[in-house]
């Protein structure tokens, strides 16, 4: 049998988690395009951001290997989002649960990546570890999302809550393959 491929984006605002997340996971070594933050404001933040993608890969079993490609969080790269929309068989949005000042642009990259392609997707709360991070269902009405959408807790350092998410947007793709 032939081993089927299946193309994931993860996007979100700046540091969200999507380099972290793929990272998690990966089983090769995530092939990034970090380069370091020349701003103040955001290298308070964070040292690096991702300018083209990271791209990571998971071997699910001997018929299925998922492919990850993560976006630039940033505005100023959001030329790459389409090109690495073309494909996707699902995304994921991340969204940094302690910073409800990304909310209003997590909610505008989860509306682009649905006009790009009507592909299944899932909205990963990351950072729900913290104890400043909002619960679900606080999120789920600050981001306005539909009950039907899956909202899932995600920590982007822990590899079962990665693979938790990955596995929930694999069975929408998987559903809406059948349906």
């Amino acid at each position: 049998m032939q081993t089927q491929t299946v193309k994931m984006v993860i996007t979100g605002p700046f540091s969200s988690g999507k380099t972290e997340f793929i990272r998690s996971i990966s089983e090769i070594d995530v092939v990034s395009t970090d380069r370091e933050i020349t701003s103040e404001a955001e290298r308070q933040i964070k040292e690096a951001t991702t300018v083209a993608m990271d791209f990571g890969r998971i071997t699910v079993d001997d018929d299925l290997v998922l492919y990850l490609f993560g976006t630039p969080g940033q505005r100023r790269f959001d030329f790459m989002w389409e090109i690495l929309a073309e494909g996707m068989l699902g995304f994921v949005v991340m969204v940094d649960s302690t910073k409800p000042e990304t909310f209003r642009e997590a909610k505008s990259i989860l509306e682009t990546f649905r006009a790009y392609a009507p592909t299944p997707y899932v909205v990963a709360a990351n950072k729900q570890d913290q104890p400043d991070a909002w619960n679900i269902d606080d999120l789920r009405i600050a981001l306005r999302i539909d009950p039907d959408v899956k909202l899932l807790p995600c920590v982007a350092r822990k590899k079962e809550s990665v693979k938790e998410v990955l596995l929930q947007l694999l069975y929408s793709i998987v559903e809406e393959m059948e349906s």
